[in-house]
């Protein structure tokens, strides 16, 4: 501690003394505006990202959400999956609606809807007879919405419902997709019969070099994201196959993604869609988006 000693108060003690309180405040008086001037300057910060959180958030709120629910034969889990999928939206205030594109189930999948949709206008039935493919039933019913936010979920319940609010926040953050990822964390695939992991994975890493350099997405397969209409207006997409994310990775105008982990679940009930016309599908469309890459004209 620095101990108190006395003044001499002689006339140029008392001169000297006087200069230092002089000086002692001045530089008080700097010292309190800059911190004056730094706290504004905070203050205003915050206020800033104050009132661009607030645009965001009534951004999202403009926003009108689509999810297209695909299903074929898919009765013992349709119930569950449209009432999960409203328990997940319902807190958010978001301008939703639930598109589900039945081709030709010929169980009581369509009936169920019906009810639903009796009940609750936001969810719609939209049948497709004679027609397979789920990236052909993804695309048809995005295009009977004029949502700005489209979306996918599966109806086997592999895919999780409450995971929509965080893939709508990435969407808030200015994201032009956000995608729920098996392979963006750990144990994603955990319980899958190993041929099928690996089958996967190969699929996964095959289509690894057709994506954007400034964009790589772990998993370019994956069947529930979200994306914004204005990055894929105008363009055209294969309806046969069961890959649609990874042509618009490929060919959309996406500039900014987001991965949110998530582990893919067990069917529950009816009987799954991949079979070897799938696999047959997929090869097809890594060919034919090769060959565009491959004809593209090079920028200037």
């Amino acid at each position: 501690m620095q101990n108190l000693q006395r003044v001499e108060t002689g006339p140029h003690c008392l001169q000297g003394a006087k200069l230092y309180h002089h000086q002692h405040r001045q530089a008080g008086k700097v010292r309190s505006g800059l911190t004056s001037v730094l706290g504004v300057q905070r203050f205003h910060q915050q206020c800033a990202e104050e009132r661009n959180s607030r645009a965001n958030m009534q951004n999202l709120q403009r926003d009108s959400f689509a999810l297209v629910v695909p299903t074929l034969n898919e009765a013992g889990n349709i119930e569950t999956v449209l009432r999960r999928v409203q328990s997940a939206l319902e807190p958010l205030s978001l301008p939703y609606e639930v598109i589900v594109v039945d081709d030709g189930s010929t169980d009581e999948t369509a009936d169920i809807v019906r009810v639903r949709s009796a009940s609750d206008g936001r969810i719609r039935l939209i049948p497709r007879q004679n027609q397979r493919g789920l990236a052909g039933a993804i695309v048809h019913g995005w295009q009977h919405s004029d949502a700005d936010l489209l979306g996918v979920i599966d109806a086997d319940l592999q895919h999780p419902p409450e995971l929509l609010p965080t893939l709508l926040e990435a969407m808030r953050q200015g994201c032009d997709i956000a995608i729920a990822s098996r392979y963006a964390g750990k144990n994603g695939v955990q319980g899958w019969n190993p041929i099928r992991a690996a089958i996967s994975r190969v699929s996964t890493l095959a289509a690894f070099p057709l994506q954007k350099r400034e964009l790589r997405i772990e998993d370019p397969m994956s069947g529930f994201f979200i994306v914004r209409r204005e990055a894929i207006d105008g363009l055209s997409f294969e309806t046969k196959g069961f890959k649609l994310l990874l042509e618009i990775l490929v060919r959309a105008r996406v500039h900014s993604a987001r991965e949110i982990p998530f582990h893919f679940g067990i069917r529950r009930a009816g009987k799954s869609k991949a079979s070897a016309v799938v696999a047959l599908r997929y090869l097809h469309l890594l060919g034919k988006l090769s060959r565009n890459l491959i004809l593209r004209p090079s920028p200037r």
